[in-house]
Order: structure tokens, then sequence, then C-alpha cells
């Protein structure tokens, strides 16, 4: 292992020329990077954030500068026959975010177009950020005597964090204005790409410049960003075997914890298996599977847009849509889809070609507890830690070992502690029904403990308000709101919600539970096995 050990992973750079350099672990994705280049004049790809559309932008960088030497023994050099240093625009608008007015955005844009200023001057009419841009284009076009190539990384950035805010129209028009010279200035721009999370159709990028490629949903390029299983598997696997022996495991156990932990993306129709590329170089640098890519937790604009659609958060492991409704444009979004997957915390699970419906789901379960976290404080009111205290082990175990009576104690217990003041009531029913936000708090608490949970699920009866799958057991569950919980255990009777489970092979228990209004609190509740 000591070769192993004298590997160098990638964590927090993003720049091509570093990497080669540095001599650091690099995924060769530069066929893709130069078939994208030959794909269009102009090309739109948006993929989740820390998913390397940075090294995608510094890639496309070296290559359209000419710098030969970065690319040796990379697959590029079977193919570029044509190494013509251009000048290159490379404009990372994330240093354009989070700013309190439209005049700091102006002046963050200025100065992100300095560098050119310096390179290629400016005129004194030159008074705002798309004709500076302009001009830069024109002057490089005419110093060099050669077309300009422009690589917009993080698009987006600006408008992110100001959504369904007032100020987002001044927003919008000064990244239009910006934007604008992309079209006016064709005849001095030879490749140009752009990169974000989201789609916004009315920025001039998506409505001027009419022949923009979306190559987003291209199974061609699904692989472009991101480690495919393929390449986790062959260039990782003394990677592997060191976790493995980390791990205490067999290297196929540590394989499934990879899998399980930081697999499940798939950007296209016809996809190949896509790991989170930031996640799993942090836990090949830690030697530790642990979850990366929330950092802190989830970010406030998606926690925002929930809020802002009143999205129901049980419905996430379960869309069927059509293409058109999760890629439509940003602004015109009716519910949250979008977002969720453009952002990364939904993705592509399935594709029926014969009715062109997607099934689109949580990817995995580093996504699965990193939302949870962030969302648990904002429904519930409870912090996130207080699930992952002595209530998670005691409960887990207490339904690992079918003792039911012991289990829901515990839950009534730990549910008592919701902040049920007025104003928190009132905030509830703005997001939920009651009885509705009693299965919200059920599904984030059994998703924070990484076990199988869905809502309203469908059978020839009705619908199962809660369903939980454990290794050994399954629990079919049913509310009722100022009932009884005999009521509702005799309604999964009546109904056969359990019928359907009868031939899993593992044991089935019906769970009855009554919450009150008056005591803000599960009440009672009666189980029975299935056989009985």
């Amino acid at each position: 292992m000591a070769l192993l050990q004298q590997r160098r992973y990638p964590v927090g750079i993003q720049t091509f020329e570093k990497i080669r350099k540095g001599r650091y672990v690099y995924v060769d994705k530069t066929d893709l990077v130069y078939q994208i280049t030959q794909h269009s004049n102009y090309v739109f790809l948006a993929r989740p954030r820390r998913f390397g559309k940075s090294l995608l932008v510094t890639t496309m960088k070296s290559f359209f500068e000419g710098r030969r030497e970065l690319f040796k023994g990379l697959k590029i050099m079977a193919l570029a026959e044509v190494w013509t240093p251009r000048p290159v625009f490379h404009l990372d608008l994330s240093t354009a975010k989070d700013k309190e007015s439209a005049e700091a955005l102006r002046q963050a844009l200025f100065l992100a177009l300095q560098p050119y200023v310096e390179r290629y001057g400016k005129d004194p009419l030159e008074t705002t950020p798309g004709t500076l841009l302009r001009g830069l284009l024109r002057r490089a076009h005419q110093q060099s005597q050669l077309q300009v190539v422009v690589l917009v990384d993080e698009y987006d950035a600006p408008l992110l964090d100001v959504l369904h805010e007032e100020r987002i129209e001044d927003f919008r028009r000064i990244m239009q204005e910006f934007y604008q010279p992309l079209k006016a200035a064709d005849e001095d721009i030879h490749f140009c790409f752009i990169t974000g999370i989201t789609k916004f159709s009315q920025l001039s990028i998506f409505s001027t410049i009419n022949n923009i490629s979306d190559v987003t949903l291209l199974p061609k390029f699904a692989a472009i960003c991101g480690i495919t299983e393929e390449e986790v598997f062959s260039l990782f696997s003394e990677d592997i075997q060191q976790l493995a022996q980390n791990q205490g495991c067999s290297e196929q156990t540590t394989k499934e914890l990879l899998k399980r932990q930081y697999d499940g993306y798939h950007f296209a129709s016809v996809s190949p298996d896509v790991y989170n590329p930031f996640s799993l170089l942090n836990c090949f640098n830690n030697e530790k599977v642990d979850s990366y890519w929330f950092g802190s937790g989830t970010p406030s604009f998606l926690i925002h847009q929930l809020q802002h659609f009143r999205t129901d958060i049980t419905s996430l492991d379960d869309y069927e849509v059509t293409a058109e409704a999760f890629n439509v444009p940003t602004e015109a979004m009716t519910d949250a889809l979008p977002i969720l997957y453009q952002s990364g915390y939904l993705t592509i699970k399935g594709y029926d070609q014969e009715s062109d419906i997607f099934y689109l789901g949580i990817p995995n379960q580093e996504v699965r507890l990193g939302m949870t976290r962030g969302l648990i404080p904002f429904y519930t009111g409870l912090k996130a830690t207080d699930v992952n205290t002595g209530f998670a082990l005691l409960f887990w175990r207490a339904l690992q070992k079918n003792d039911i009576e012991n289990a829901l104690q515990r839950l009534q217990g730990y549910l008592a502690q919701l902040p049920y003041v007025e104003g928190f009531k009132k905030k509830l029913q703005e997001v939920a029904t009651a009885e509705g936000f009693y299965e919200w708090t059920l599904y984030l608490i059994f998703s924070m403990l990484n076990v199988y949970v869905r809502t309203q699920v469908k059978c020839r009866g009705g619908r199962v308000d809660v369903l939980v799958k454990m290794a050994q057991v399954i629990y079919v569950m049913e509310i009722k709101l100022n009932g009884s919980a005999q009521q509702a255990l005799e309604q999964i009777n009546d109904k056969g919600y359990a019928l359907p489970y009868q031939q899993d092979g593992r044991k089935t228990i019906k769970v009855g539970l009554s919450f009150s209004t008056a005591t803000c609190s599960l009440d009672e509740w009666v189980f029975e096995d299935v056989c009985k």
C-alpha cells in the first residue's frame, strides 16, 4: 500500500492545470470535453453543485489556450488535431453571488471583467457590464486576429439566493444586459460554454441566443461530470482495498457501502451510474465513508423553495413526470420539482420510452440524510441533533427487536418536545394539514435513521399512511387525528393495507396511531401481527 499512500486527491481543487502539474488523481474526461466543444458553437450544461463543472470549464480553458503539455497521455490527444491558442474569457460568476443590491451586483460584474480590461483596454463609453463585455470581445478578436472562447461558470449564482424576492427583477435585468453580447458578438466568438445549476429562460442567454444547444439531458454527455461506477471500480481499486481494510470489512461490502452512500445519479434517459465526485474523493482522502456534499447542512435557497411551494416532502421518493416537468425554466416553476432535480436532490431513477415518462427519486443515502437534517428544524421545530441522540439509538433498537410498545413509548416522549406554541401551529397550517404534519414528522425521523419509509402508499384498498421496512419486519401504520387508535387499526384490516406484504418473508406488524390536537402529541396506539 506504499504506492497508494502517495496518491494526491484534488479535494477543493477545481483547476485542471493545478491538478495536472500537481500530479493529483485525475479521472480522464477529455474525450467528452473534446466532443462537447465540437457539438455546437454555443453550449449550455446544468449540473448540481460540487459535481465538477468548474473543473470541466478550466479543462476547456487549457485546451483552447493550446496547453498541449497538460494533456499528455489523456484521451483528447488522439482526437484533437488542432491546438490553436485562442483568447479565452473565463468568467466565474460565483464571485457575483450574495450581493445585497443591484449596484453591488453591477460592480461585481465589472470586477470579473477587470483582468480582460487590463489586457485589451476599455472605451469610456462602455459604462455597463454588458457594453464593456461587448467591447472586450471585439478588441480581443481584433488584437489577436482569432475568434474568442467564452466560458461562463455558475452563470446563475447571482440569482439563486434571491428567487421569489422583489429584487430578483432588478438582478435579472442586470444579468440580461450582461449576457446580451454573447449573441451580439457572434462574429467575435469561436465557442461559448455556459454552465450552472438551474435554467433561467428569460435571461438573454436563452431568449436571444436562439442557437444555444442545451446538452444537459443528452445521453452522450451524461458522464461528463461526476465519476461513473466503472471508473470508480477500475481507477480506485487500491483505494477501495485500503478503505475496506480501515472499515474492517470485505472489498465487496465496501463497494456496496460506497454505492449506497455516493452513487445513484443519472443525467439522461440512458445514463451510467454516476457517483458524487466531491464526496467520493473526500472519502478516499480521509479514508472514511461520511457525508461530505452537504457540509454544514442543506443550502438555504433549497429550504426557501420548499417553503415557497409548500412542498410535500414525503413525495420526494416517487415522481413520475415528463422531461418538461423537471427541466422547466426556473422562473416558470409552479412547484419545487425542477429546483430539486437541477440541484441534485432528485435524480433520474428510470425511464419508460413508450410513455416518455421519467421516474425521479432521491439519489443516495448521503443526500437523504443531509436533506433530512436540513428539513427537520423547519418542519418540526426540533434540531437535527435531537434525533441522533439517545432517542434515535433506543427507538431504532426497539423497532429492530419488534418491541413496538417500547419504540412507541420513546416516540411519544420525543414528539412531546415539539414546540407547539400558537405561532408554530399557525406555521404548520401553511405547510400541511395537522394529520399530514405527523406523517411528515414520522417520515423525517425514519429517514434520519436511514430506515426505508414511504407515506400515502397506494394499494387496492386505499392508501397506507406510513409504511416502514426494516431488515426483519415491516410496519404498516395508520394515523387518526382526534380518533382512536383502534379505529386506525380497524381501517388497516378493513382495507387490507397489510395484504401486499404477507408474502414478503418478513414479519409484518399493523400499527394504529392516535394523535390529539388537544395534547399535540401521540395519545395512544395499538398493534398486532399480520398473522393474528
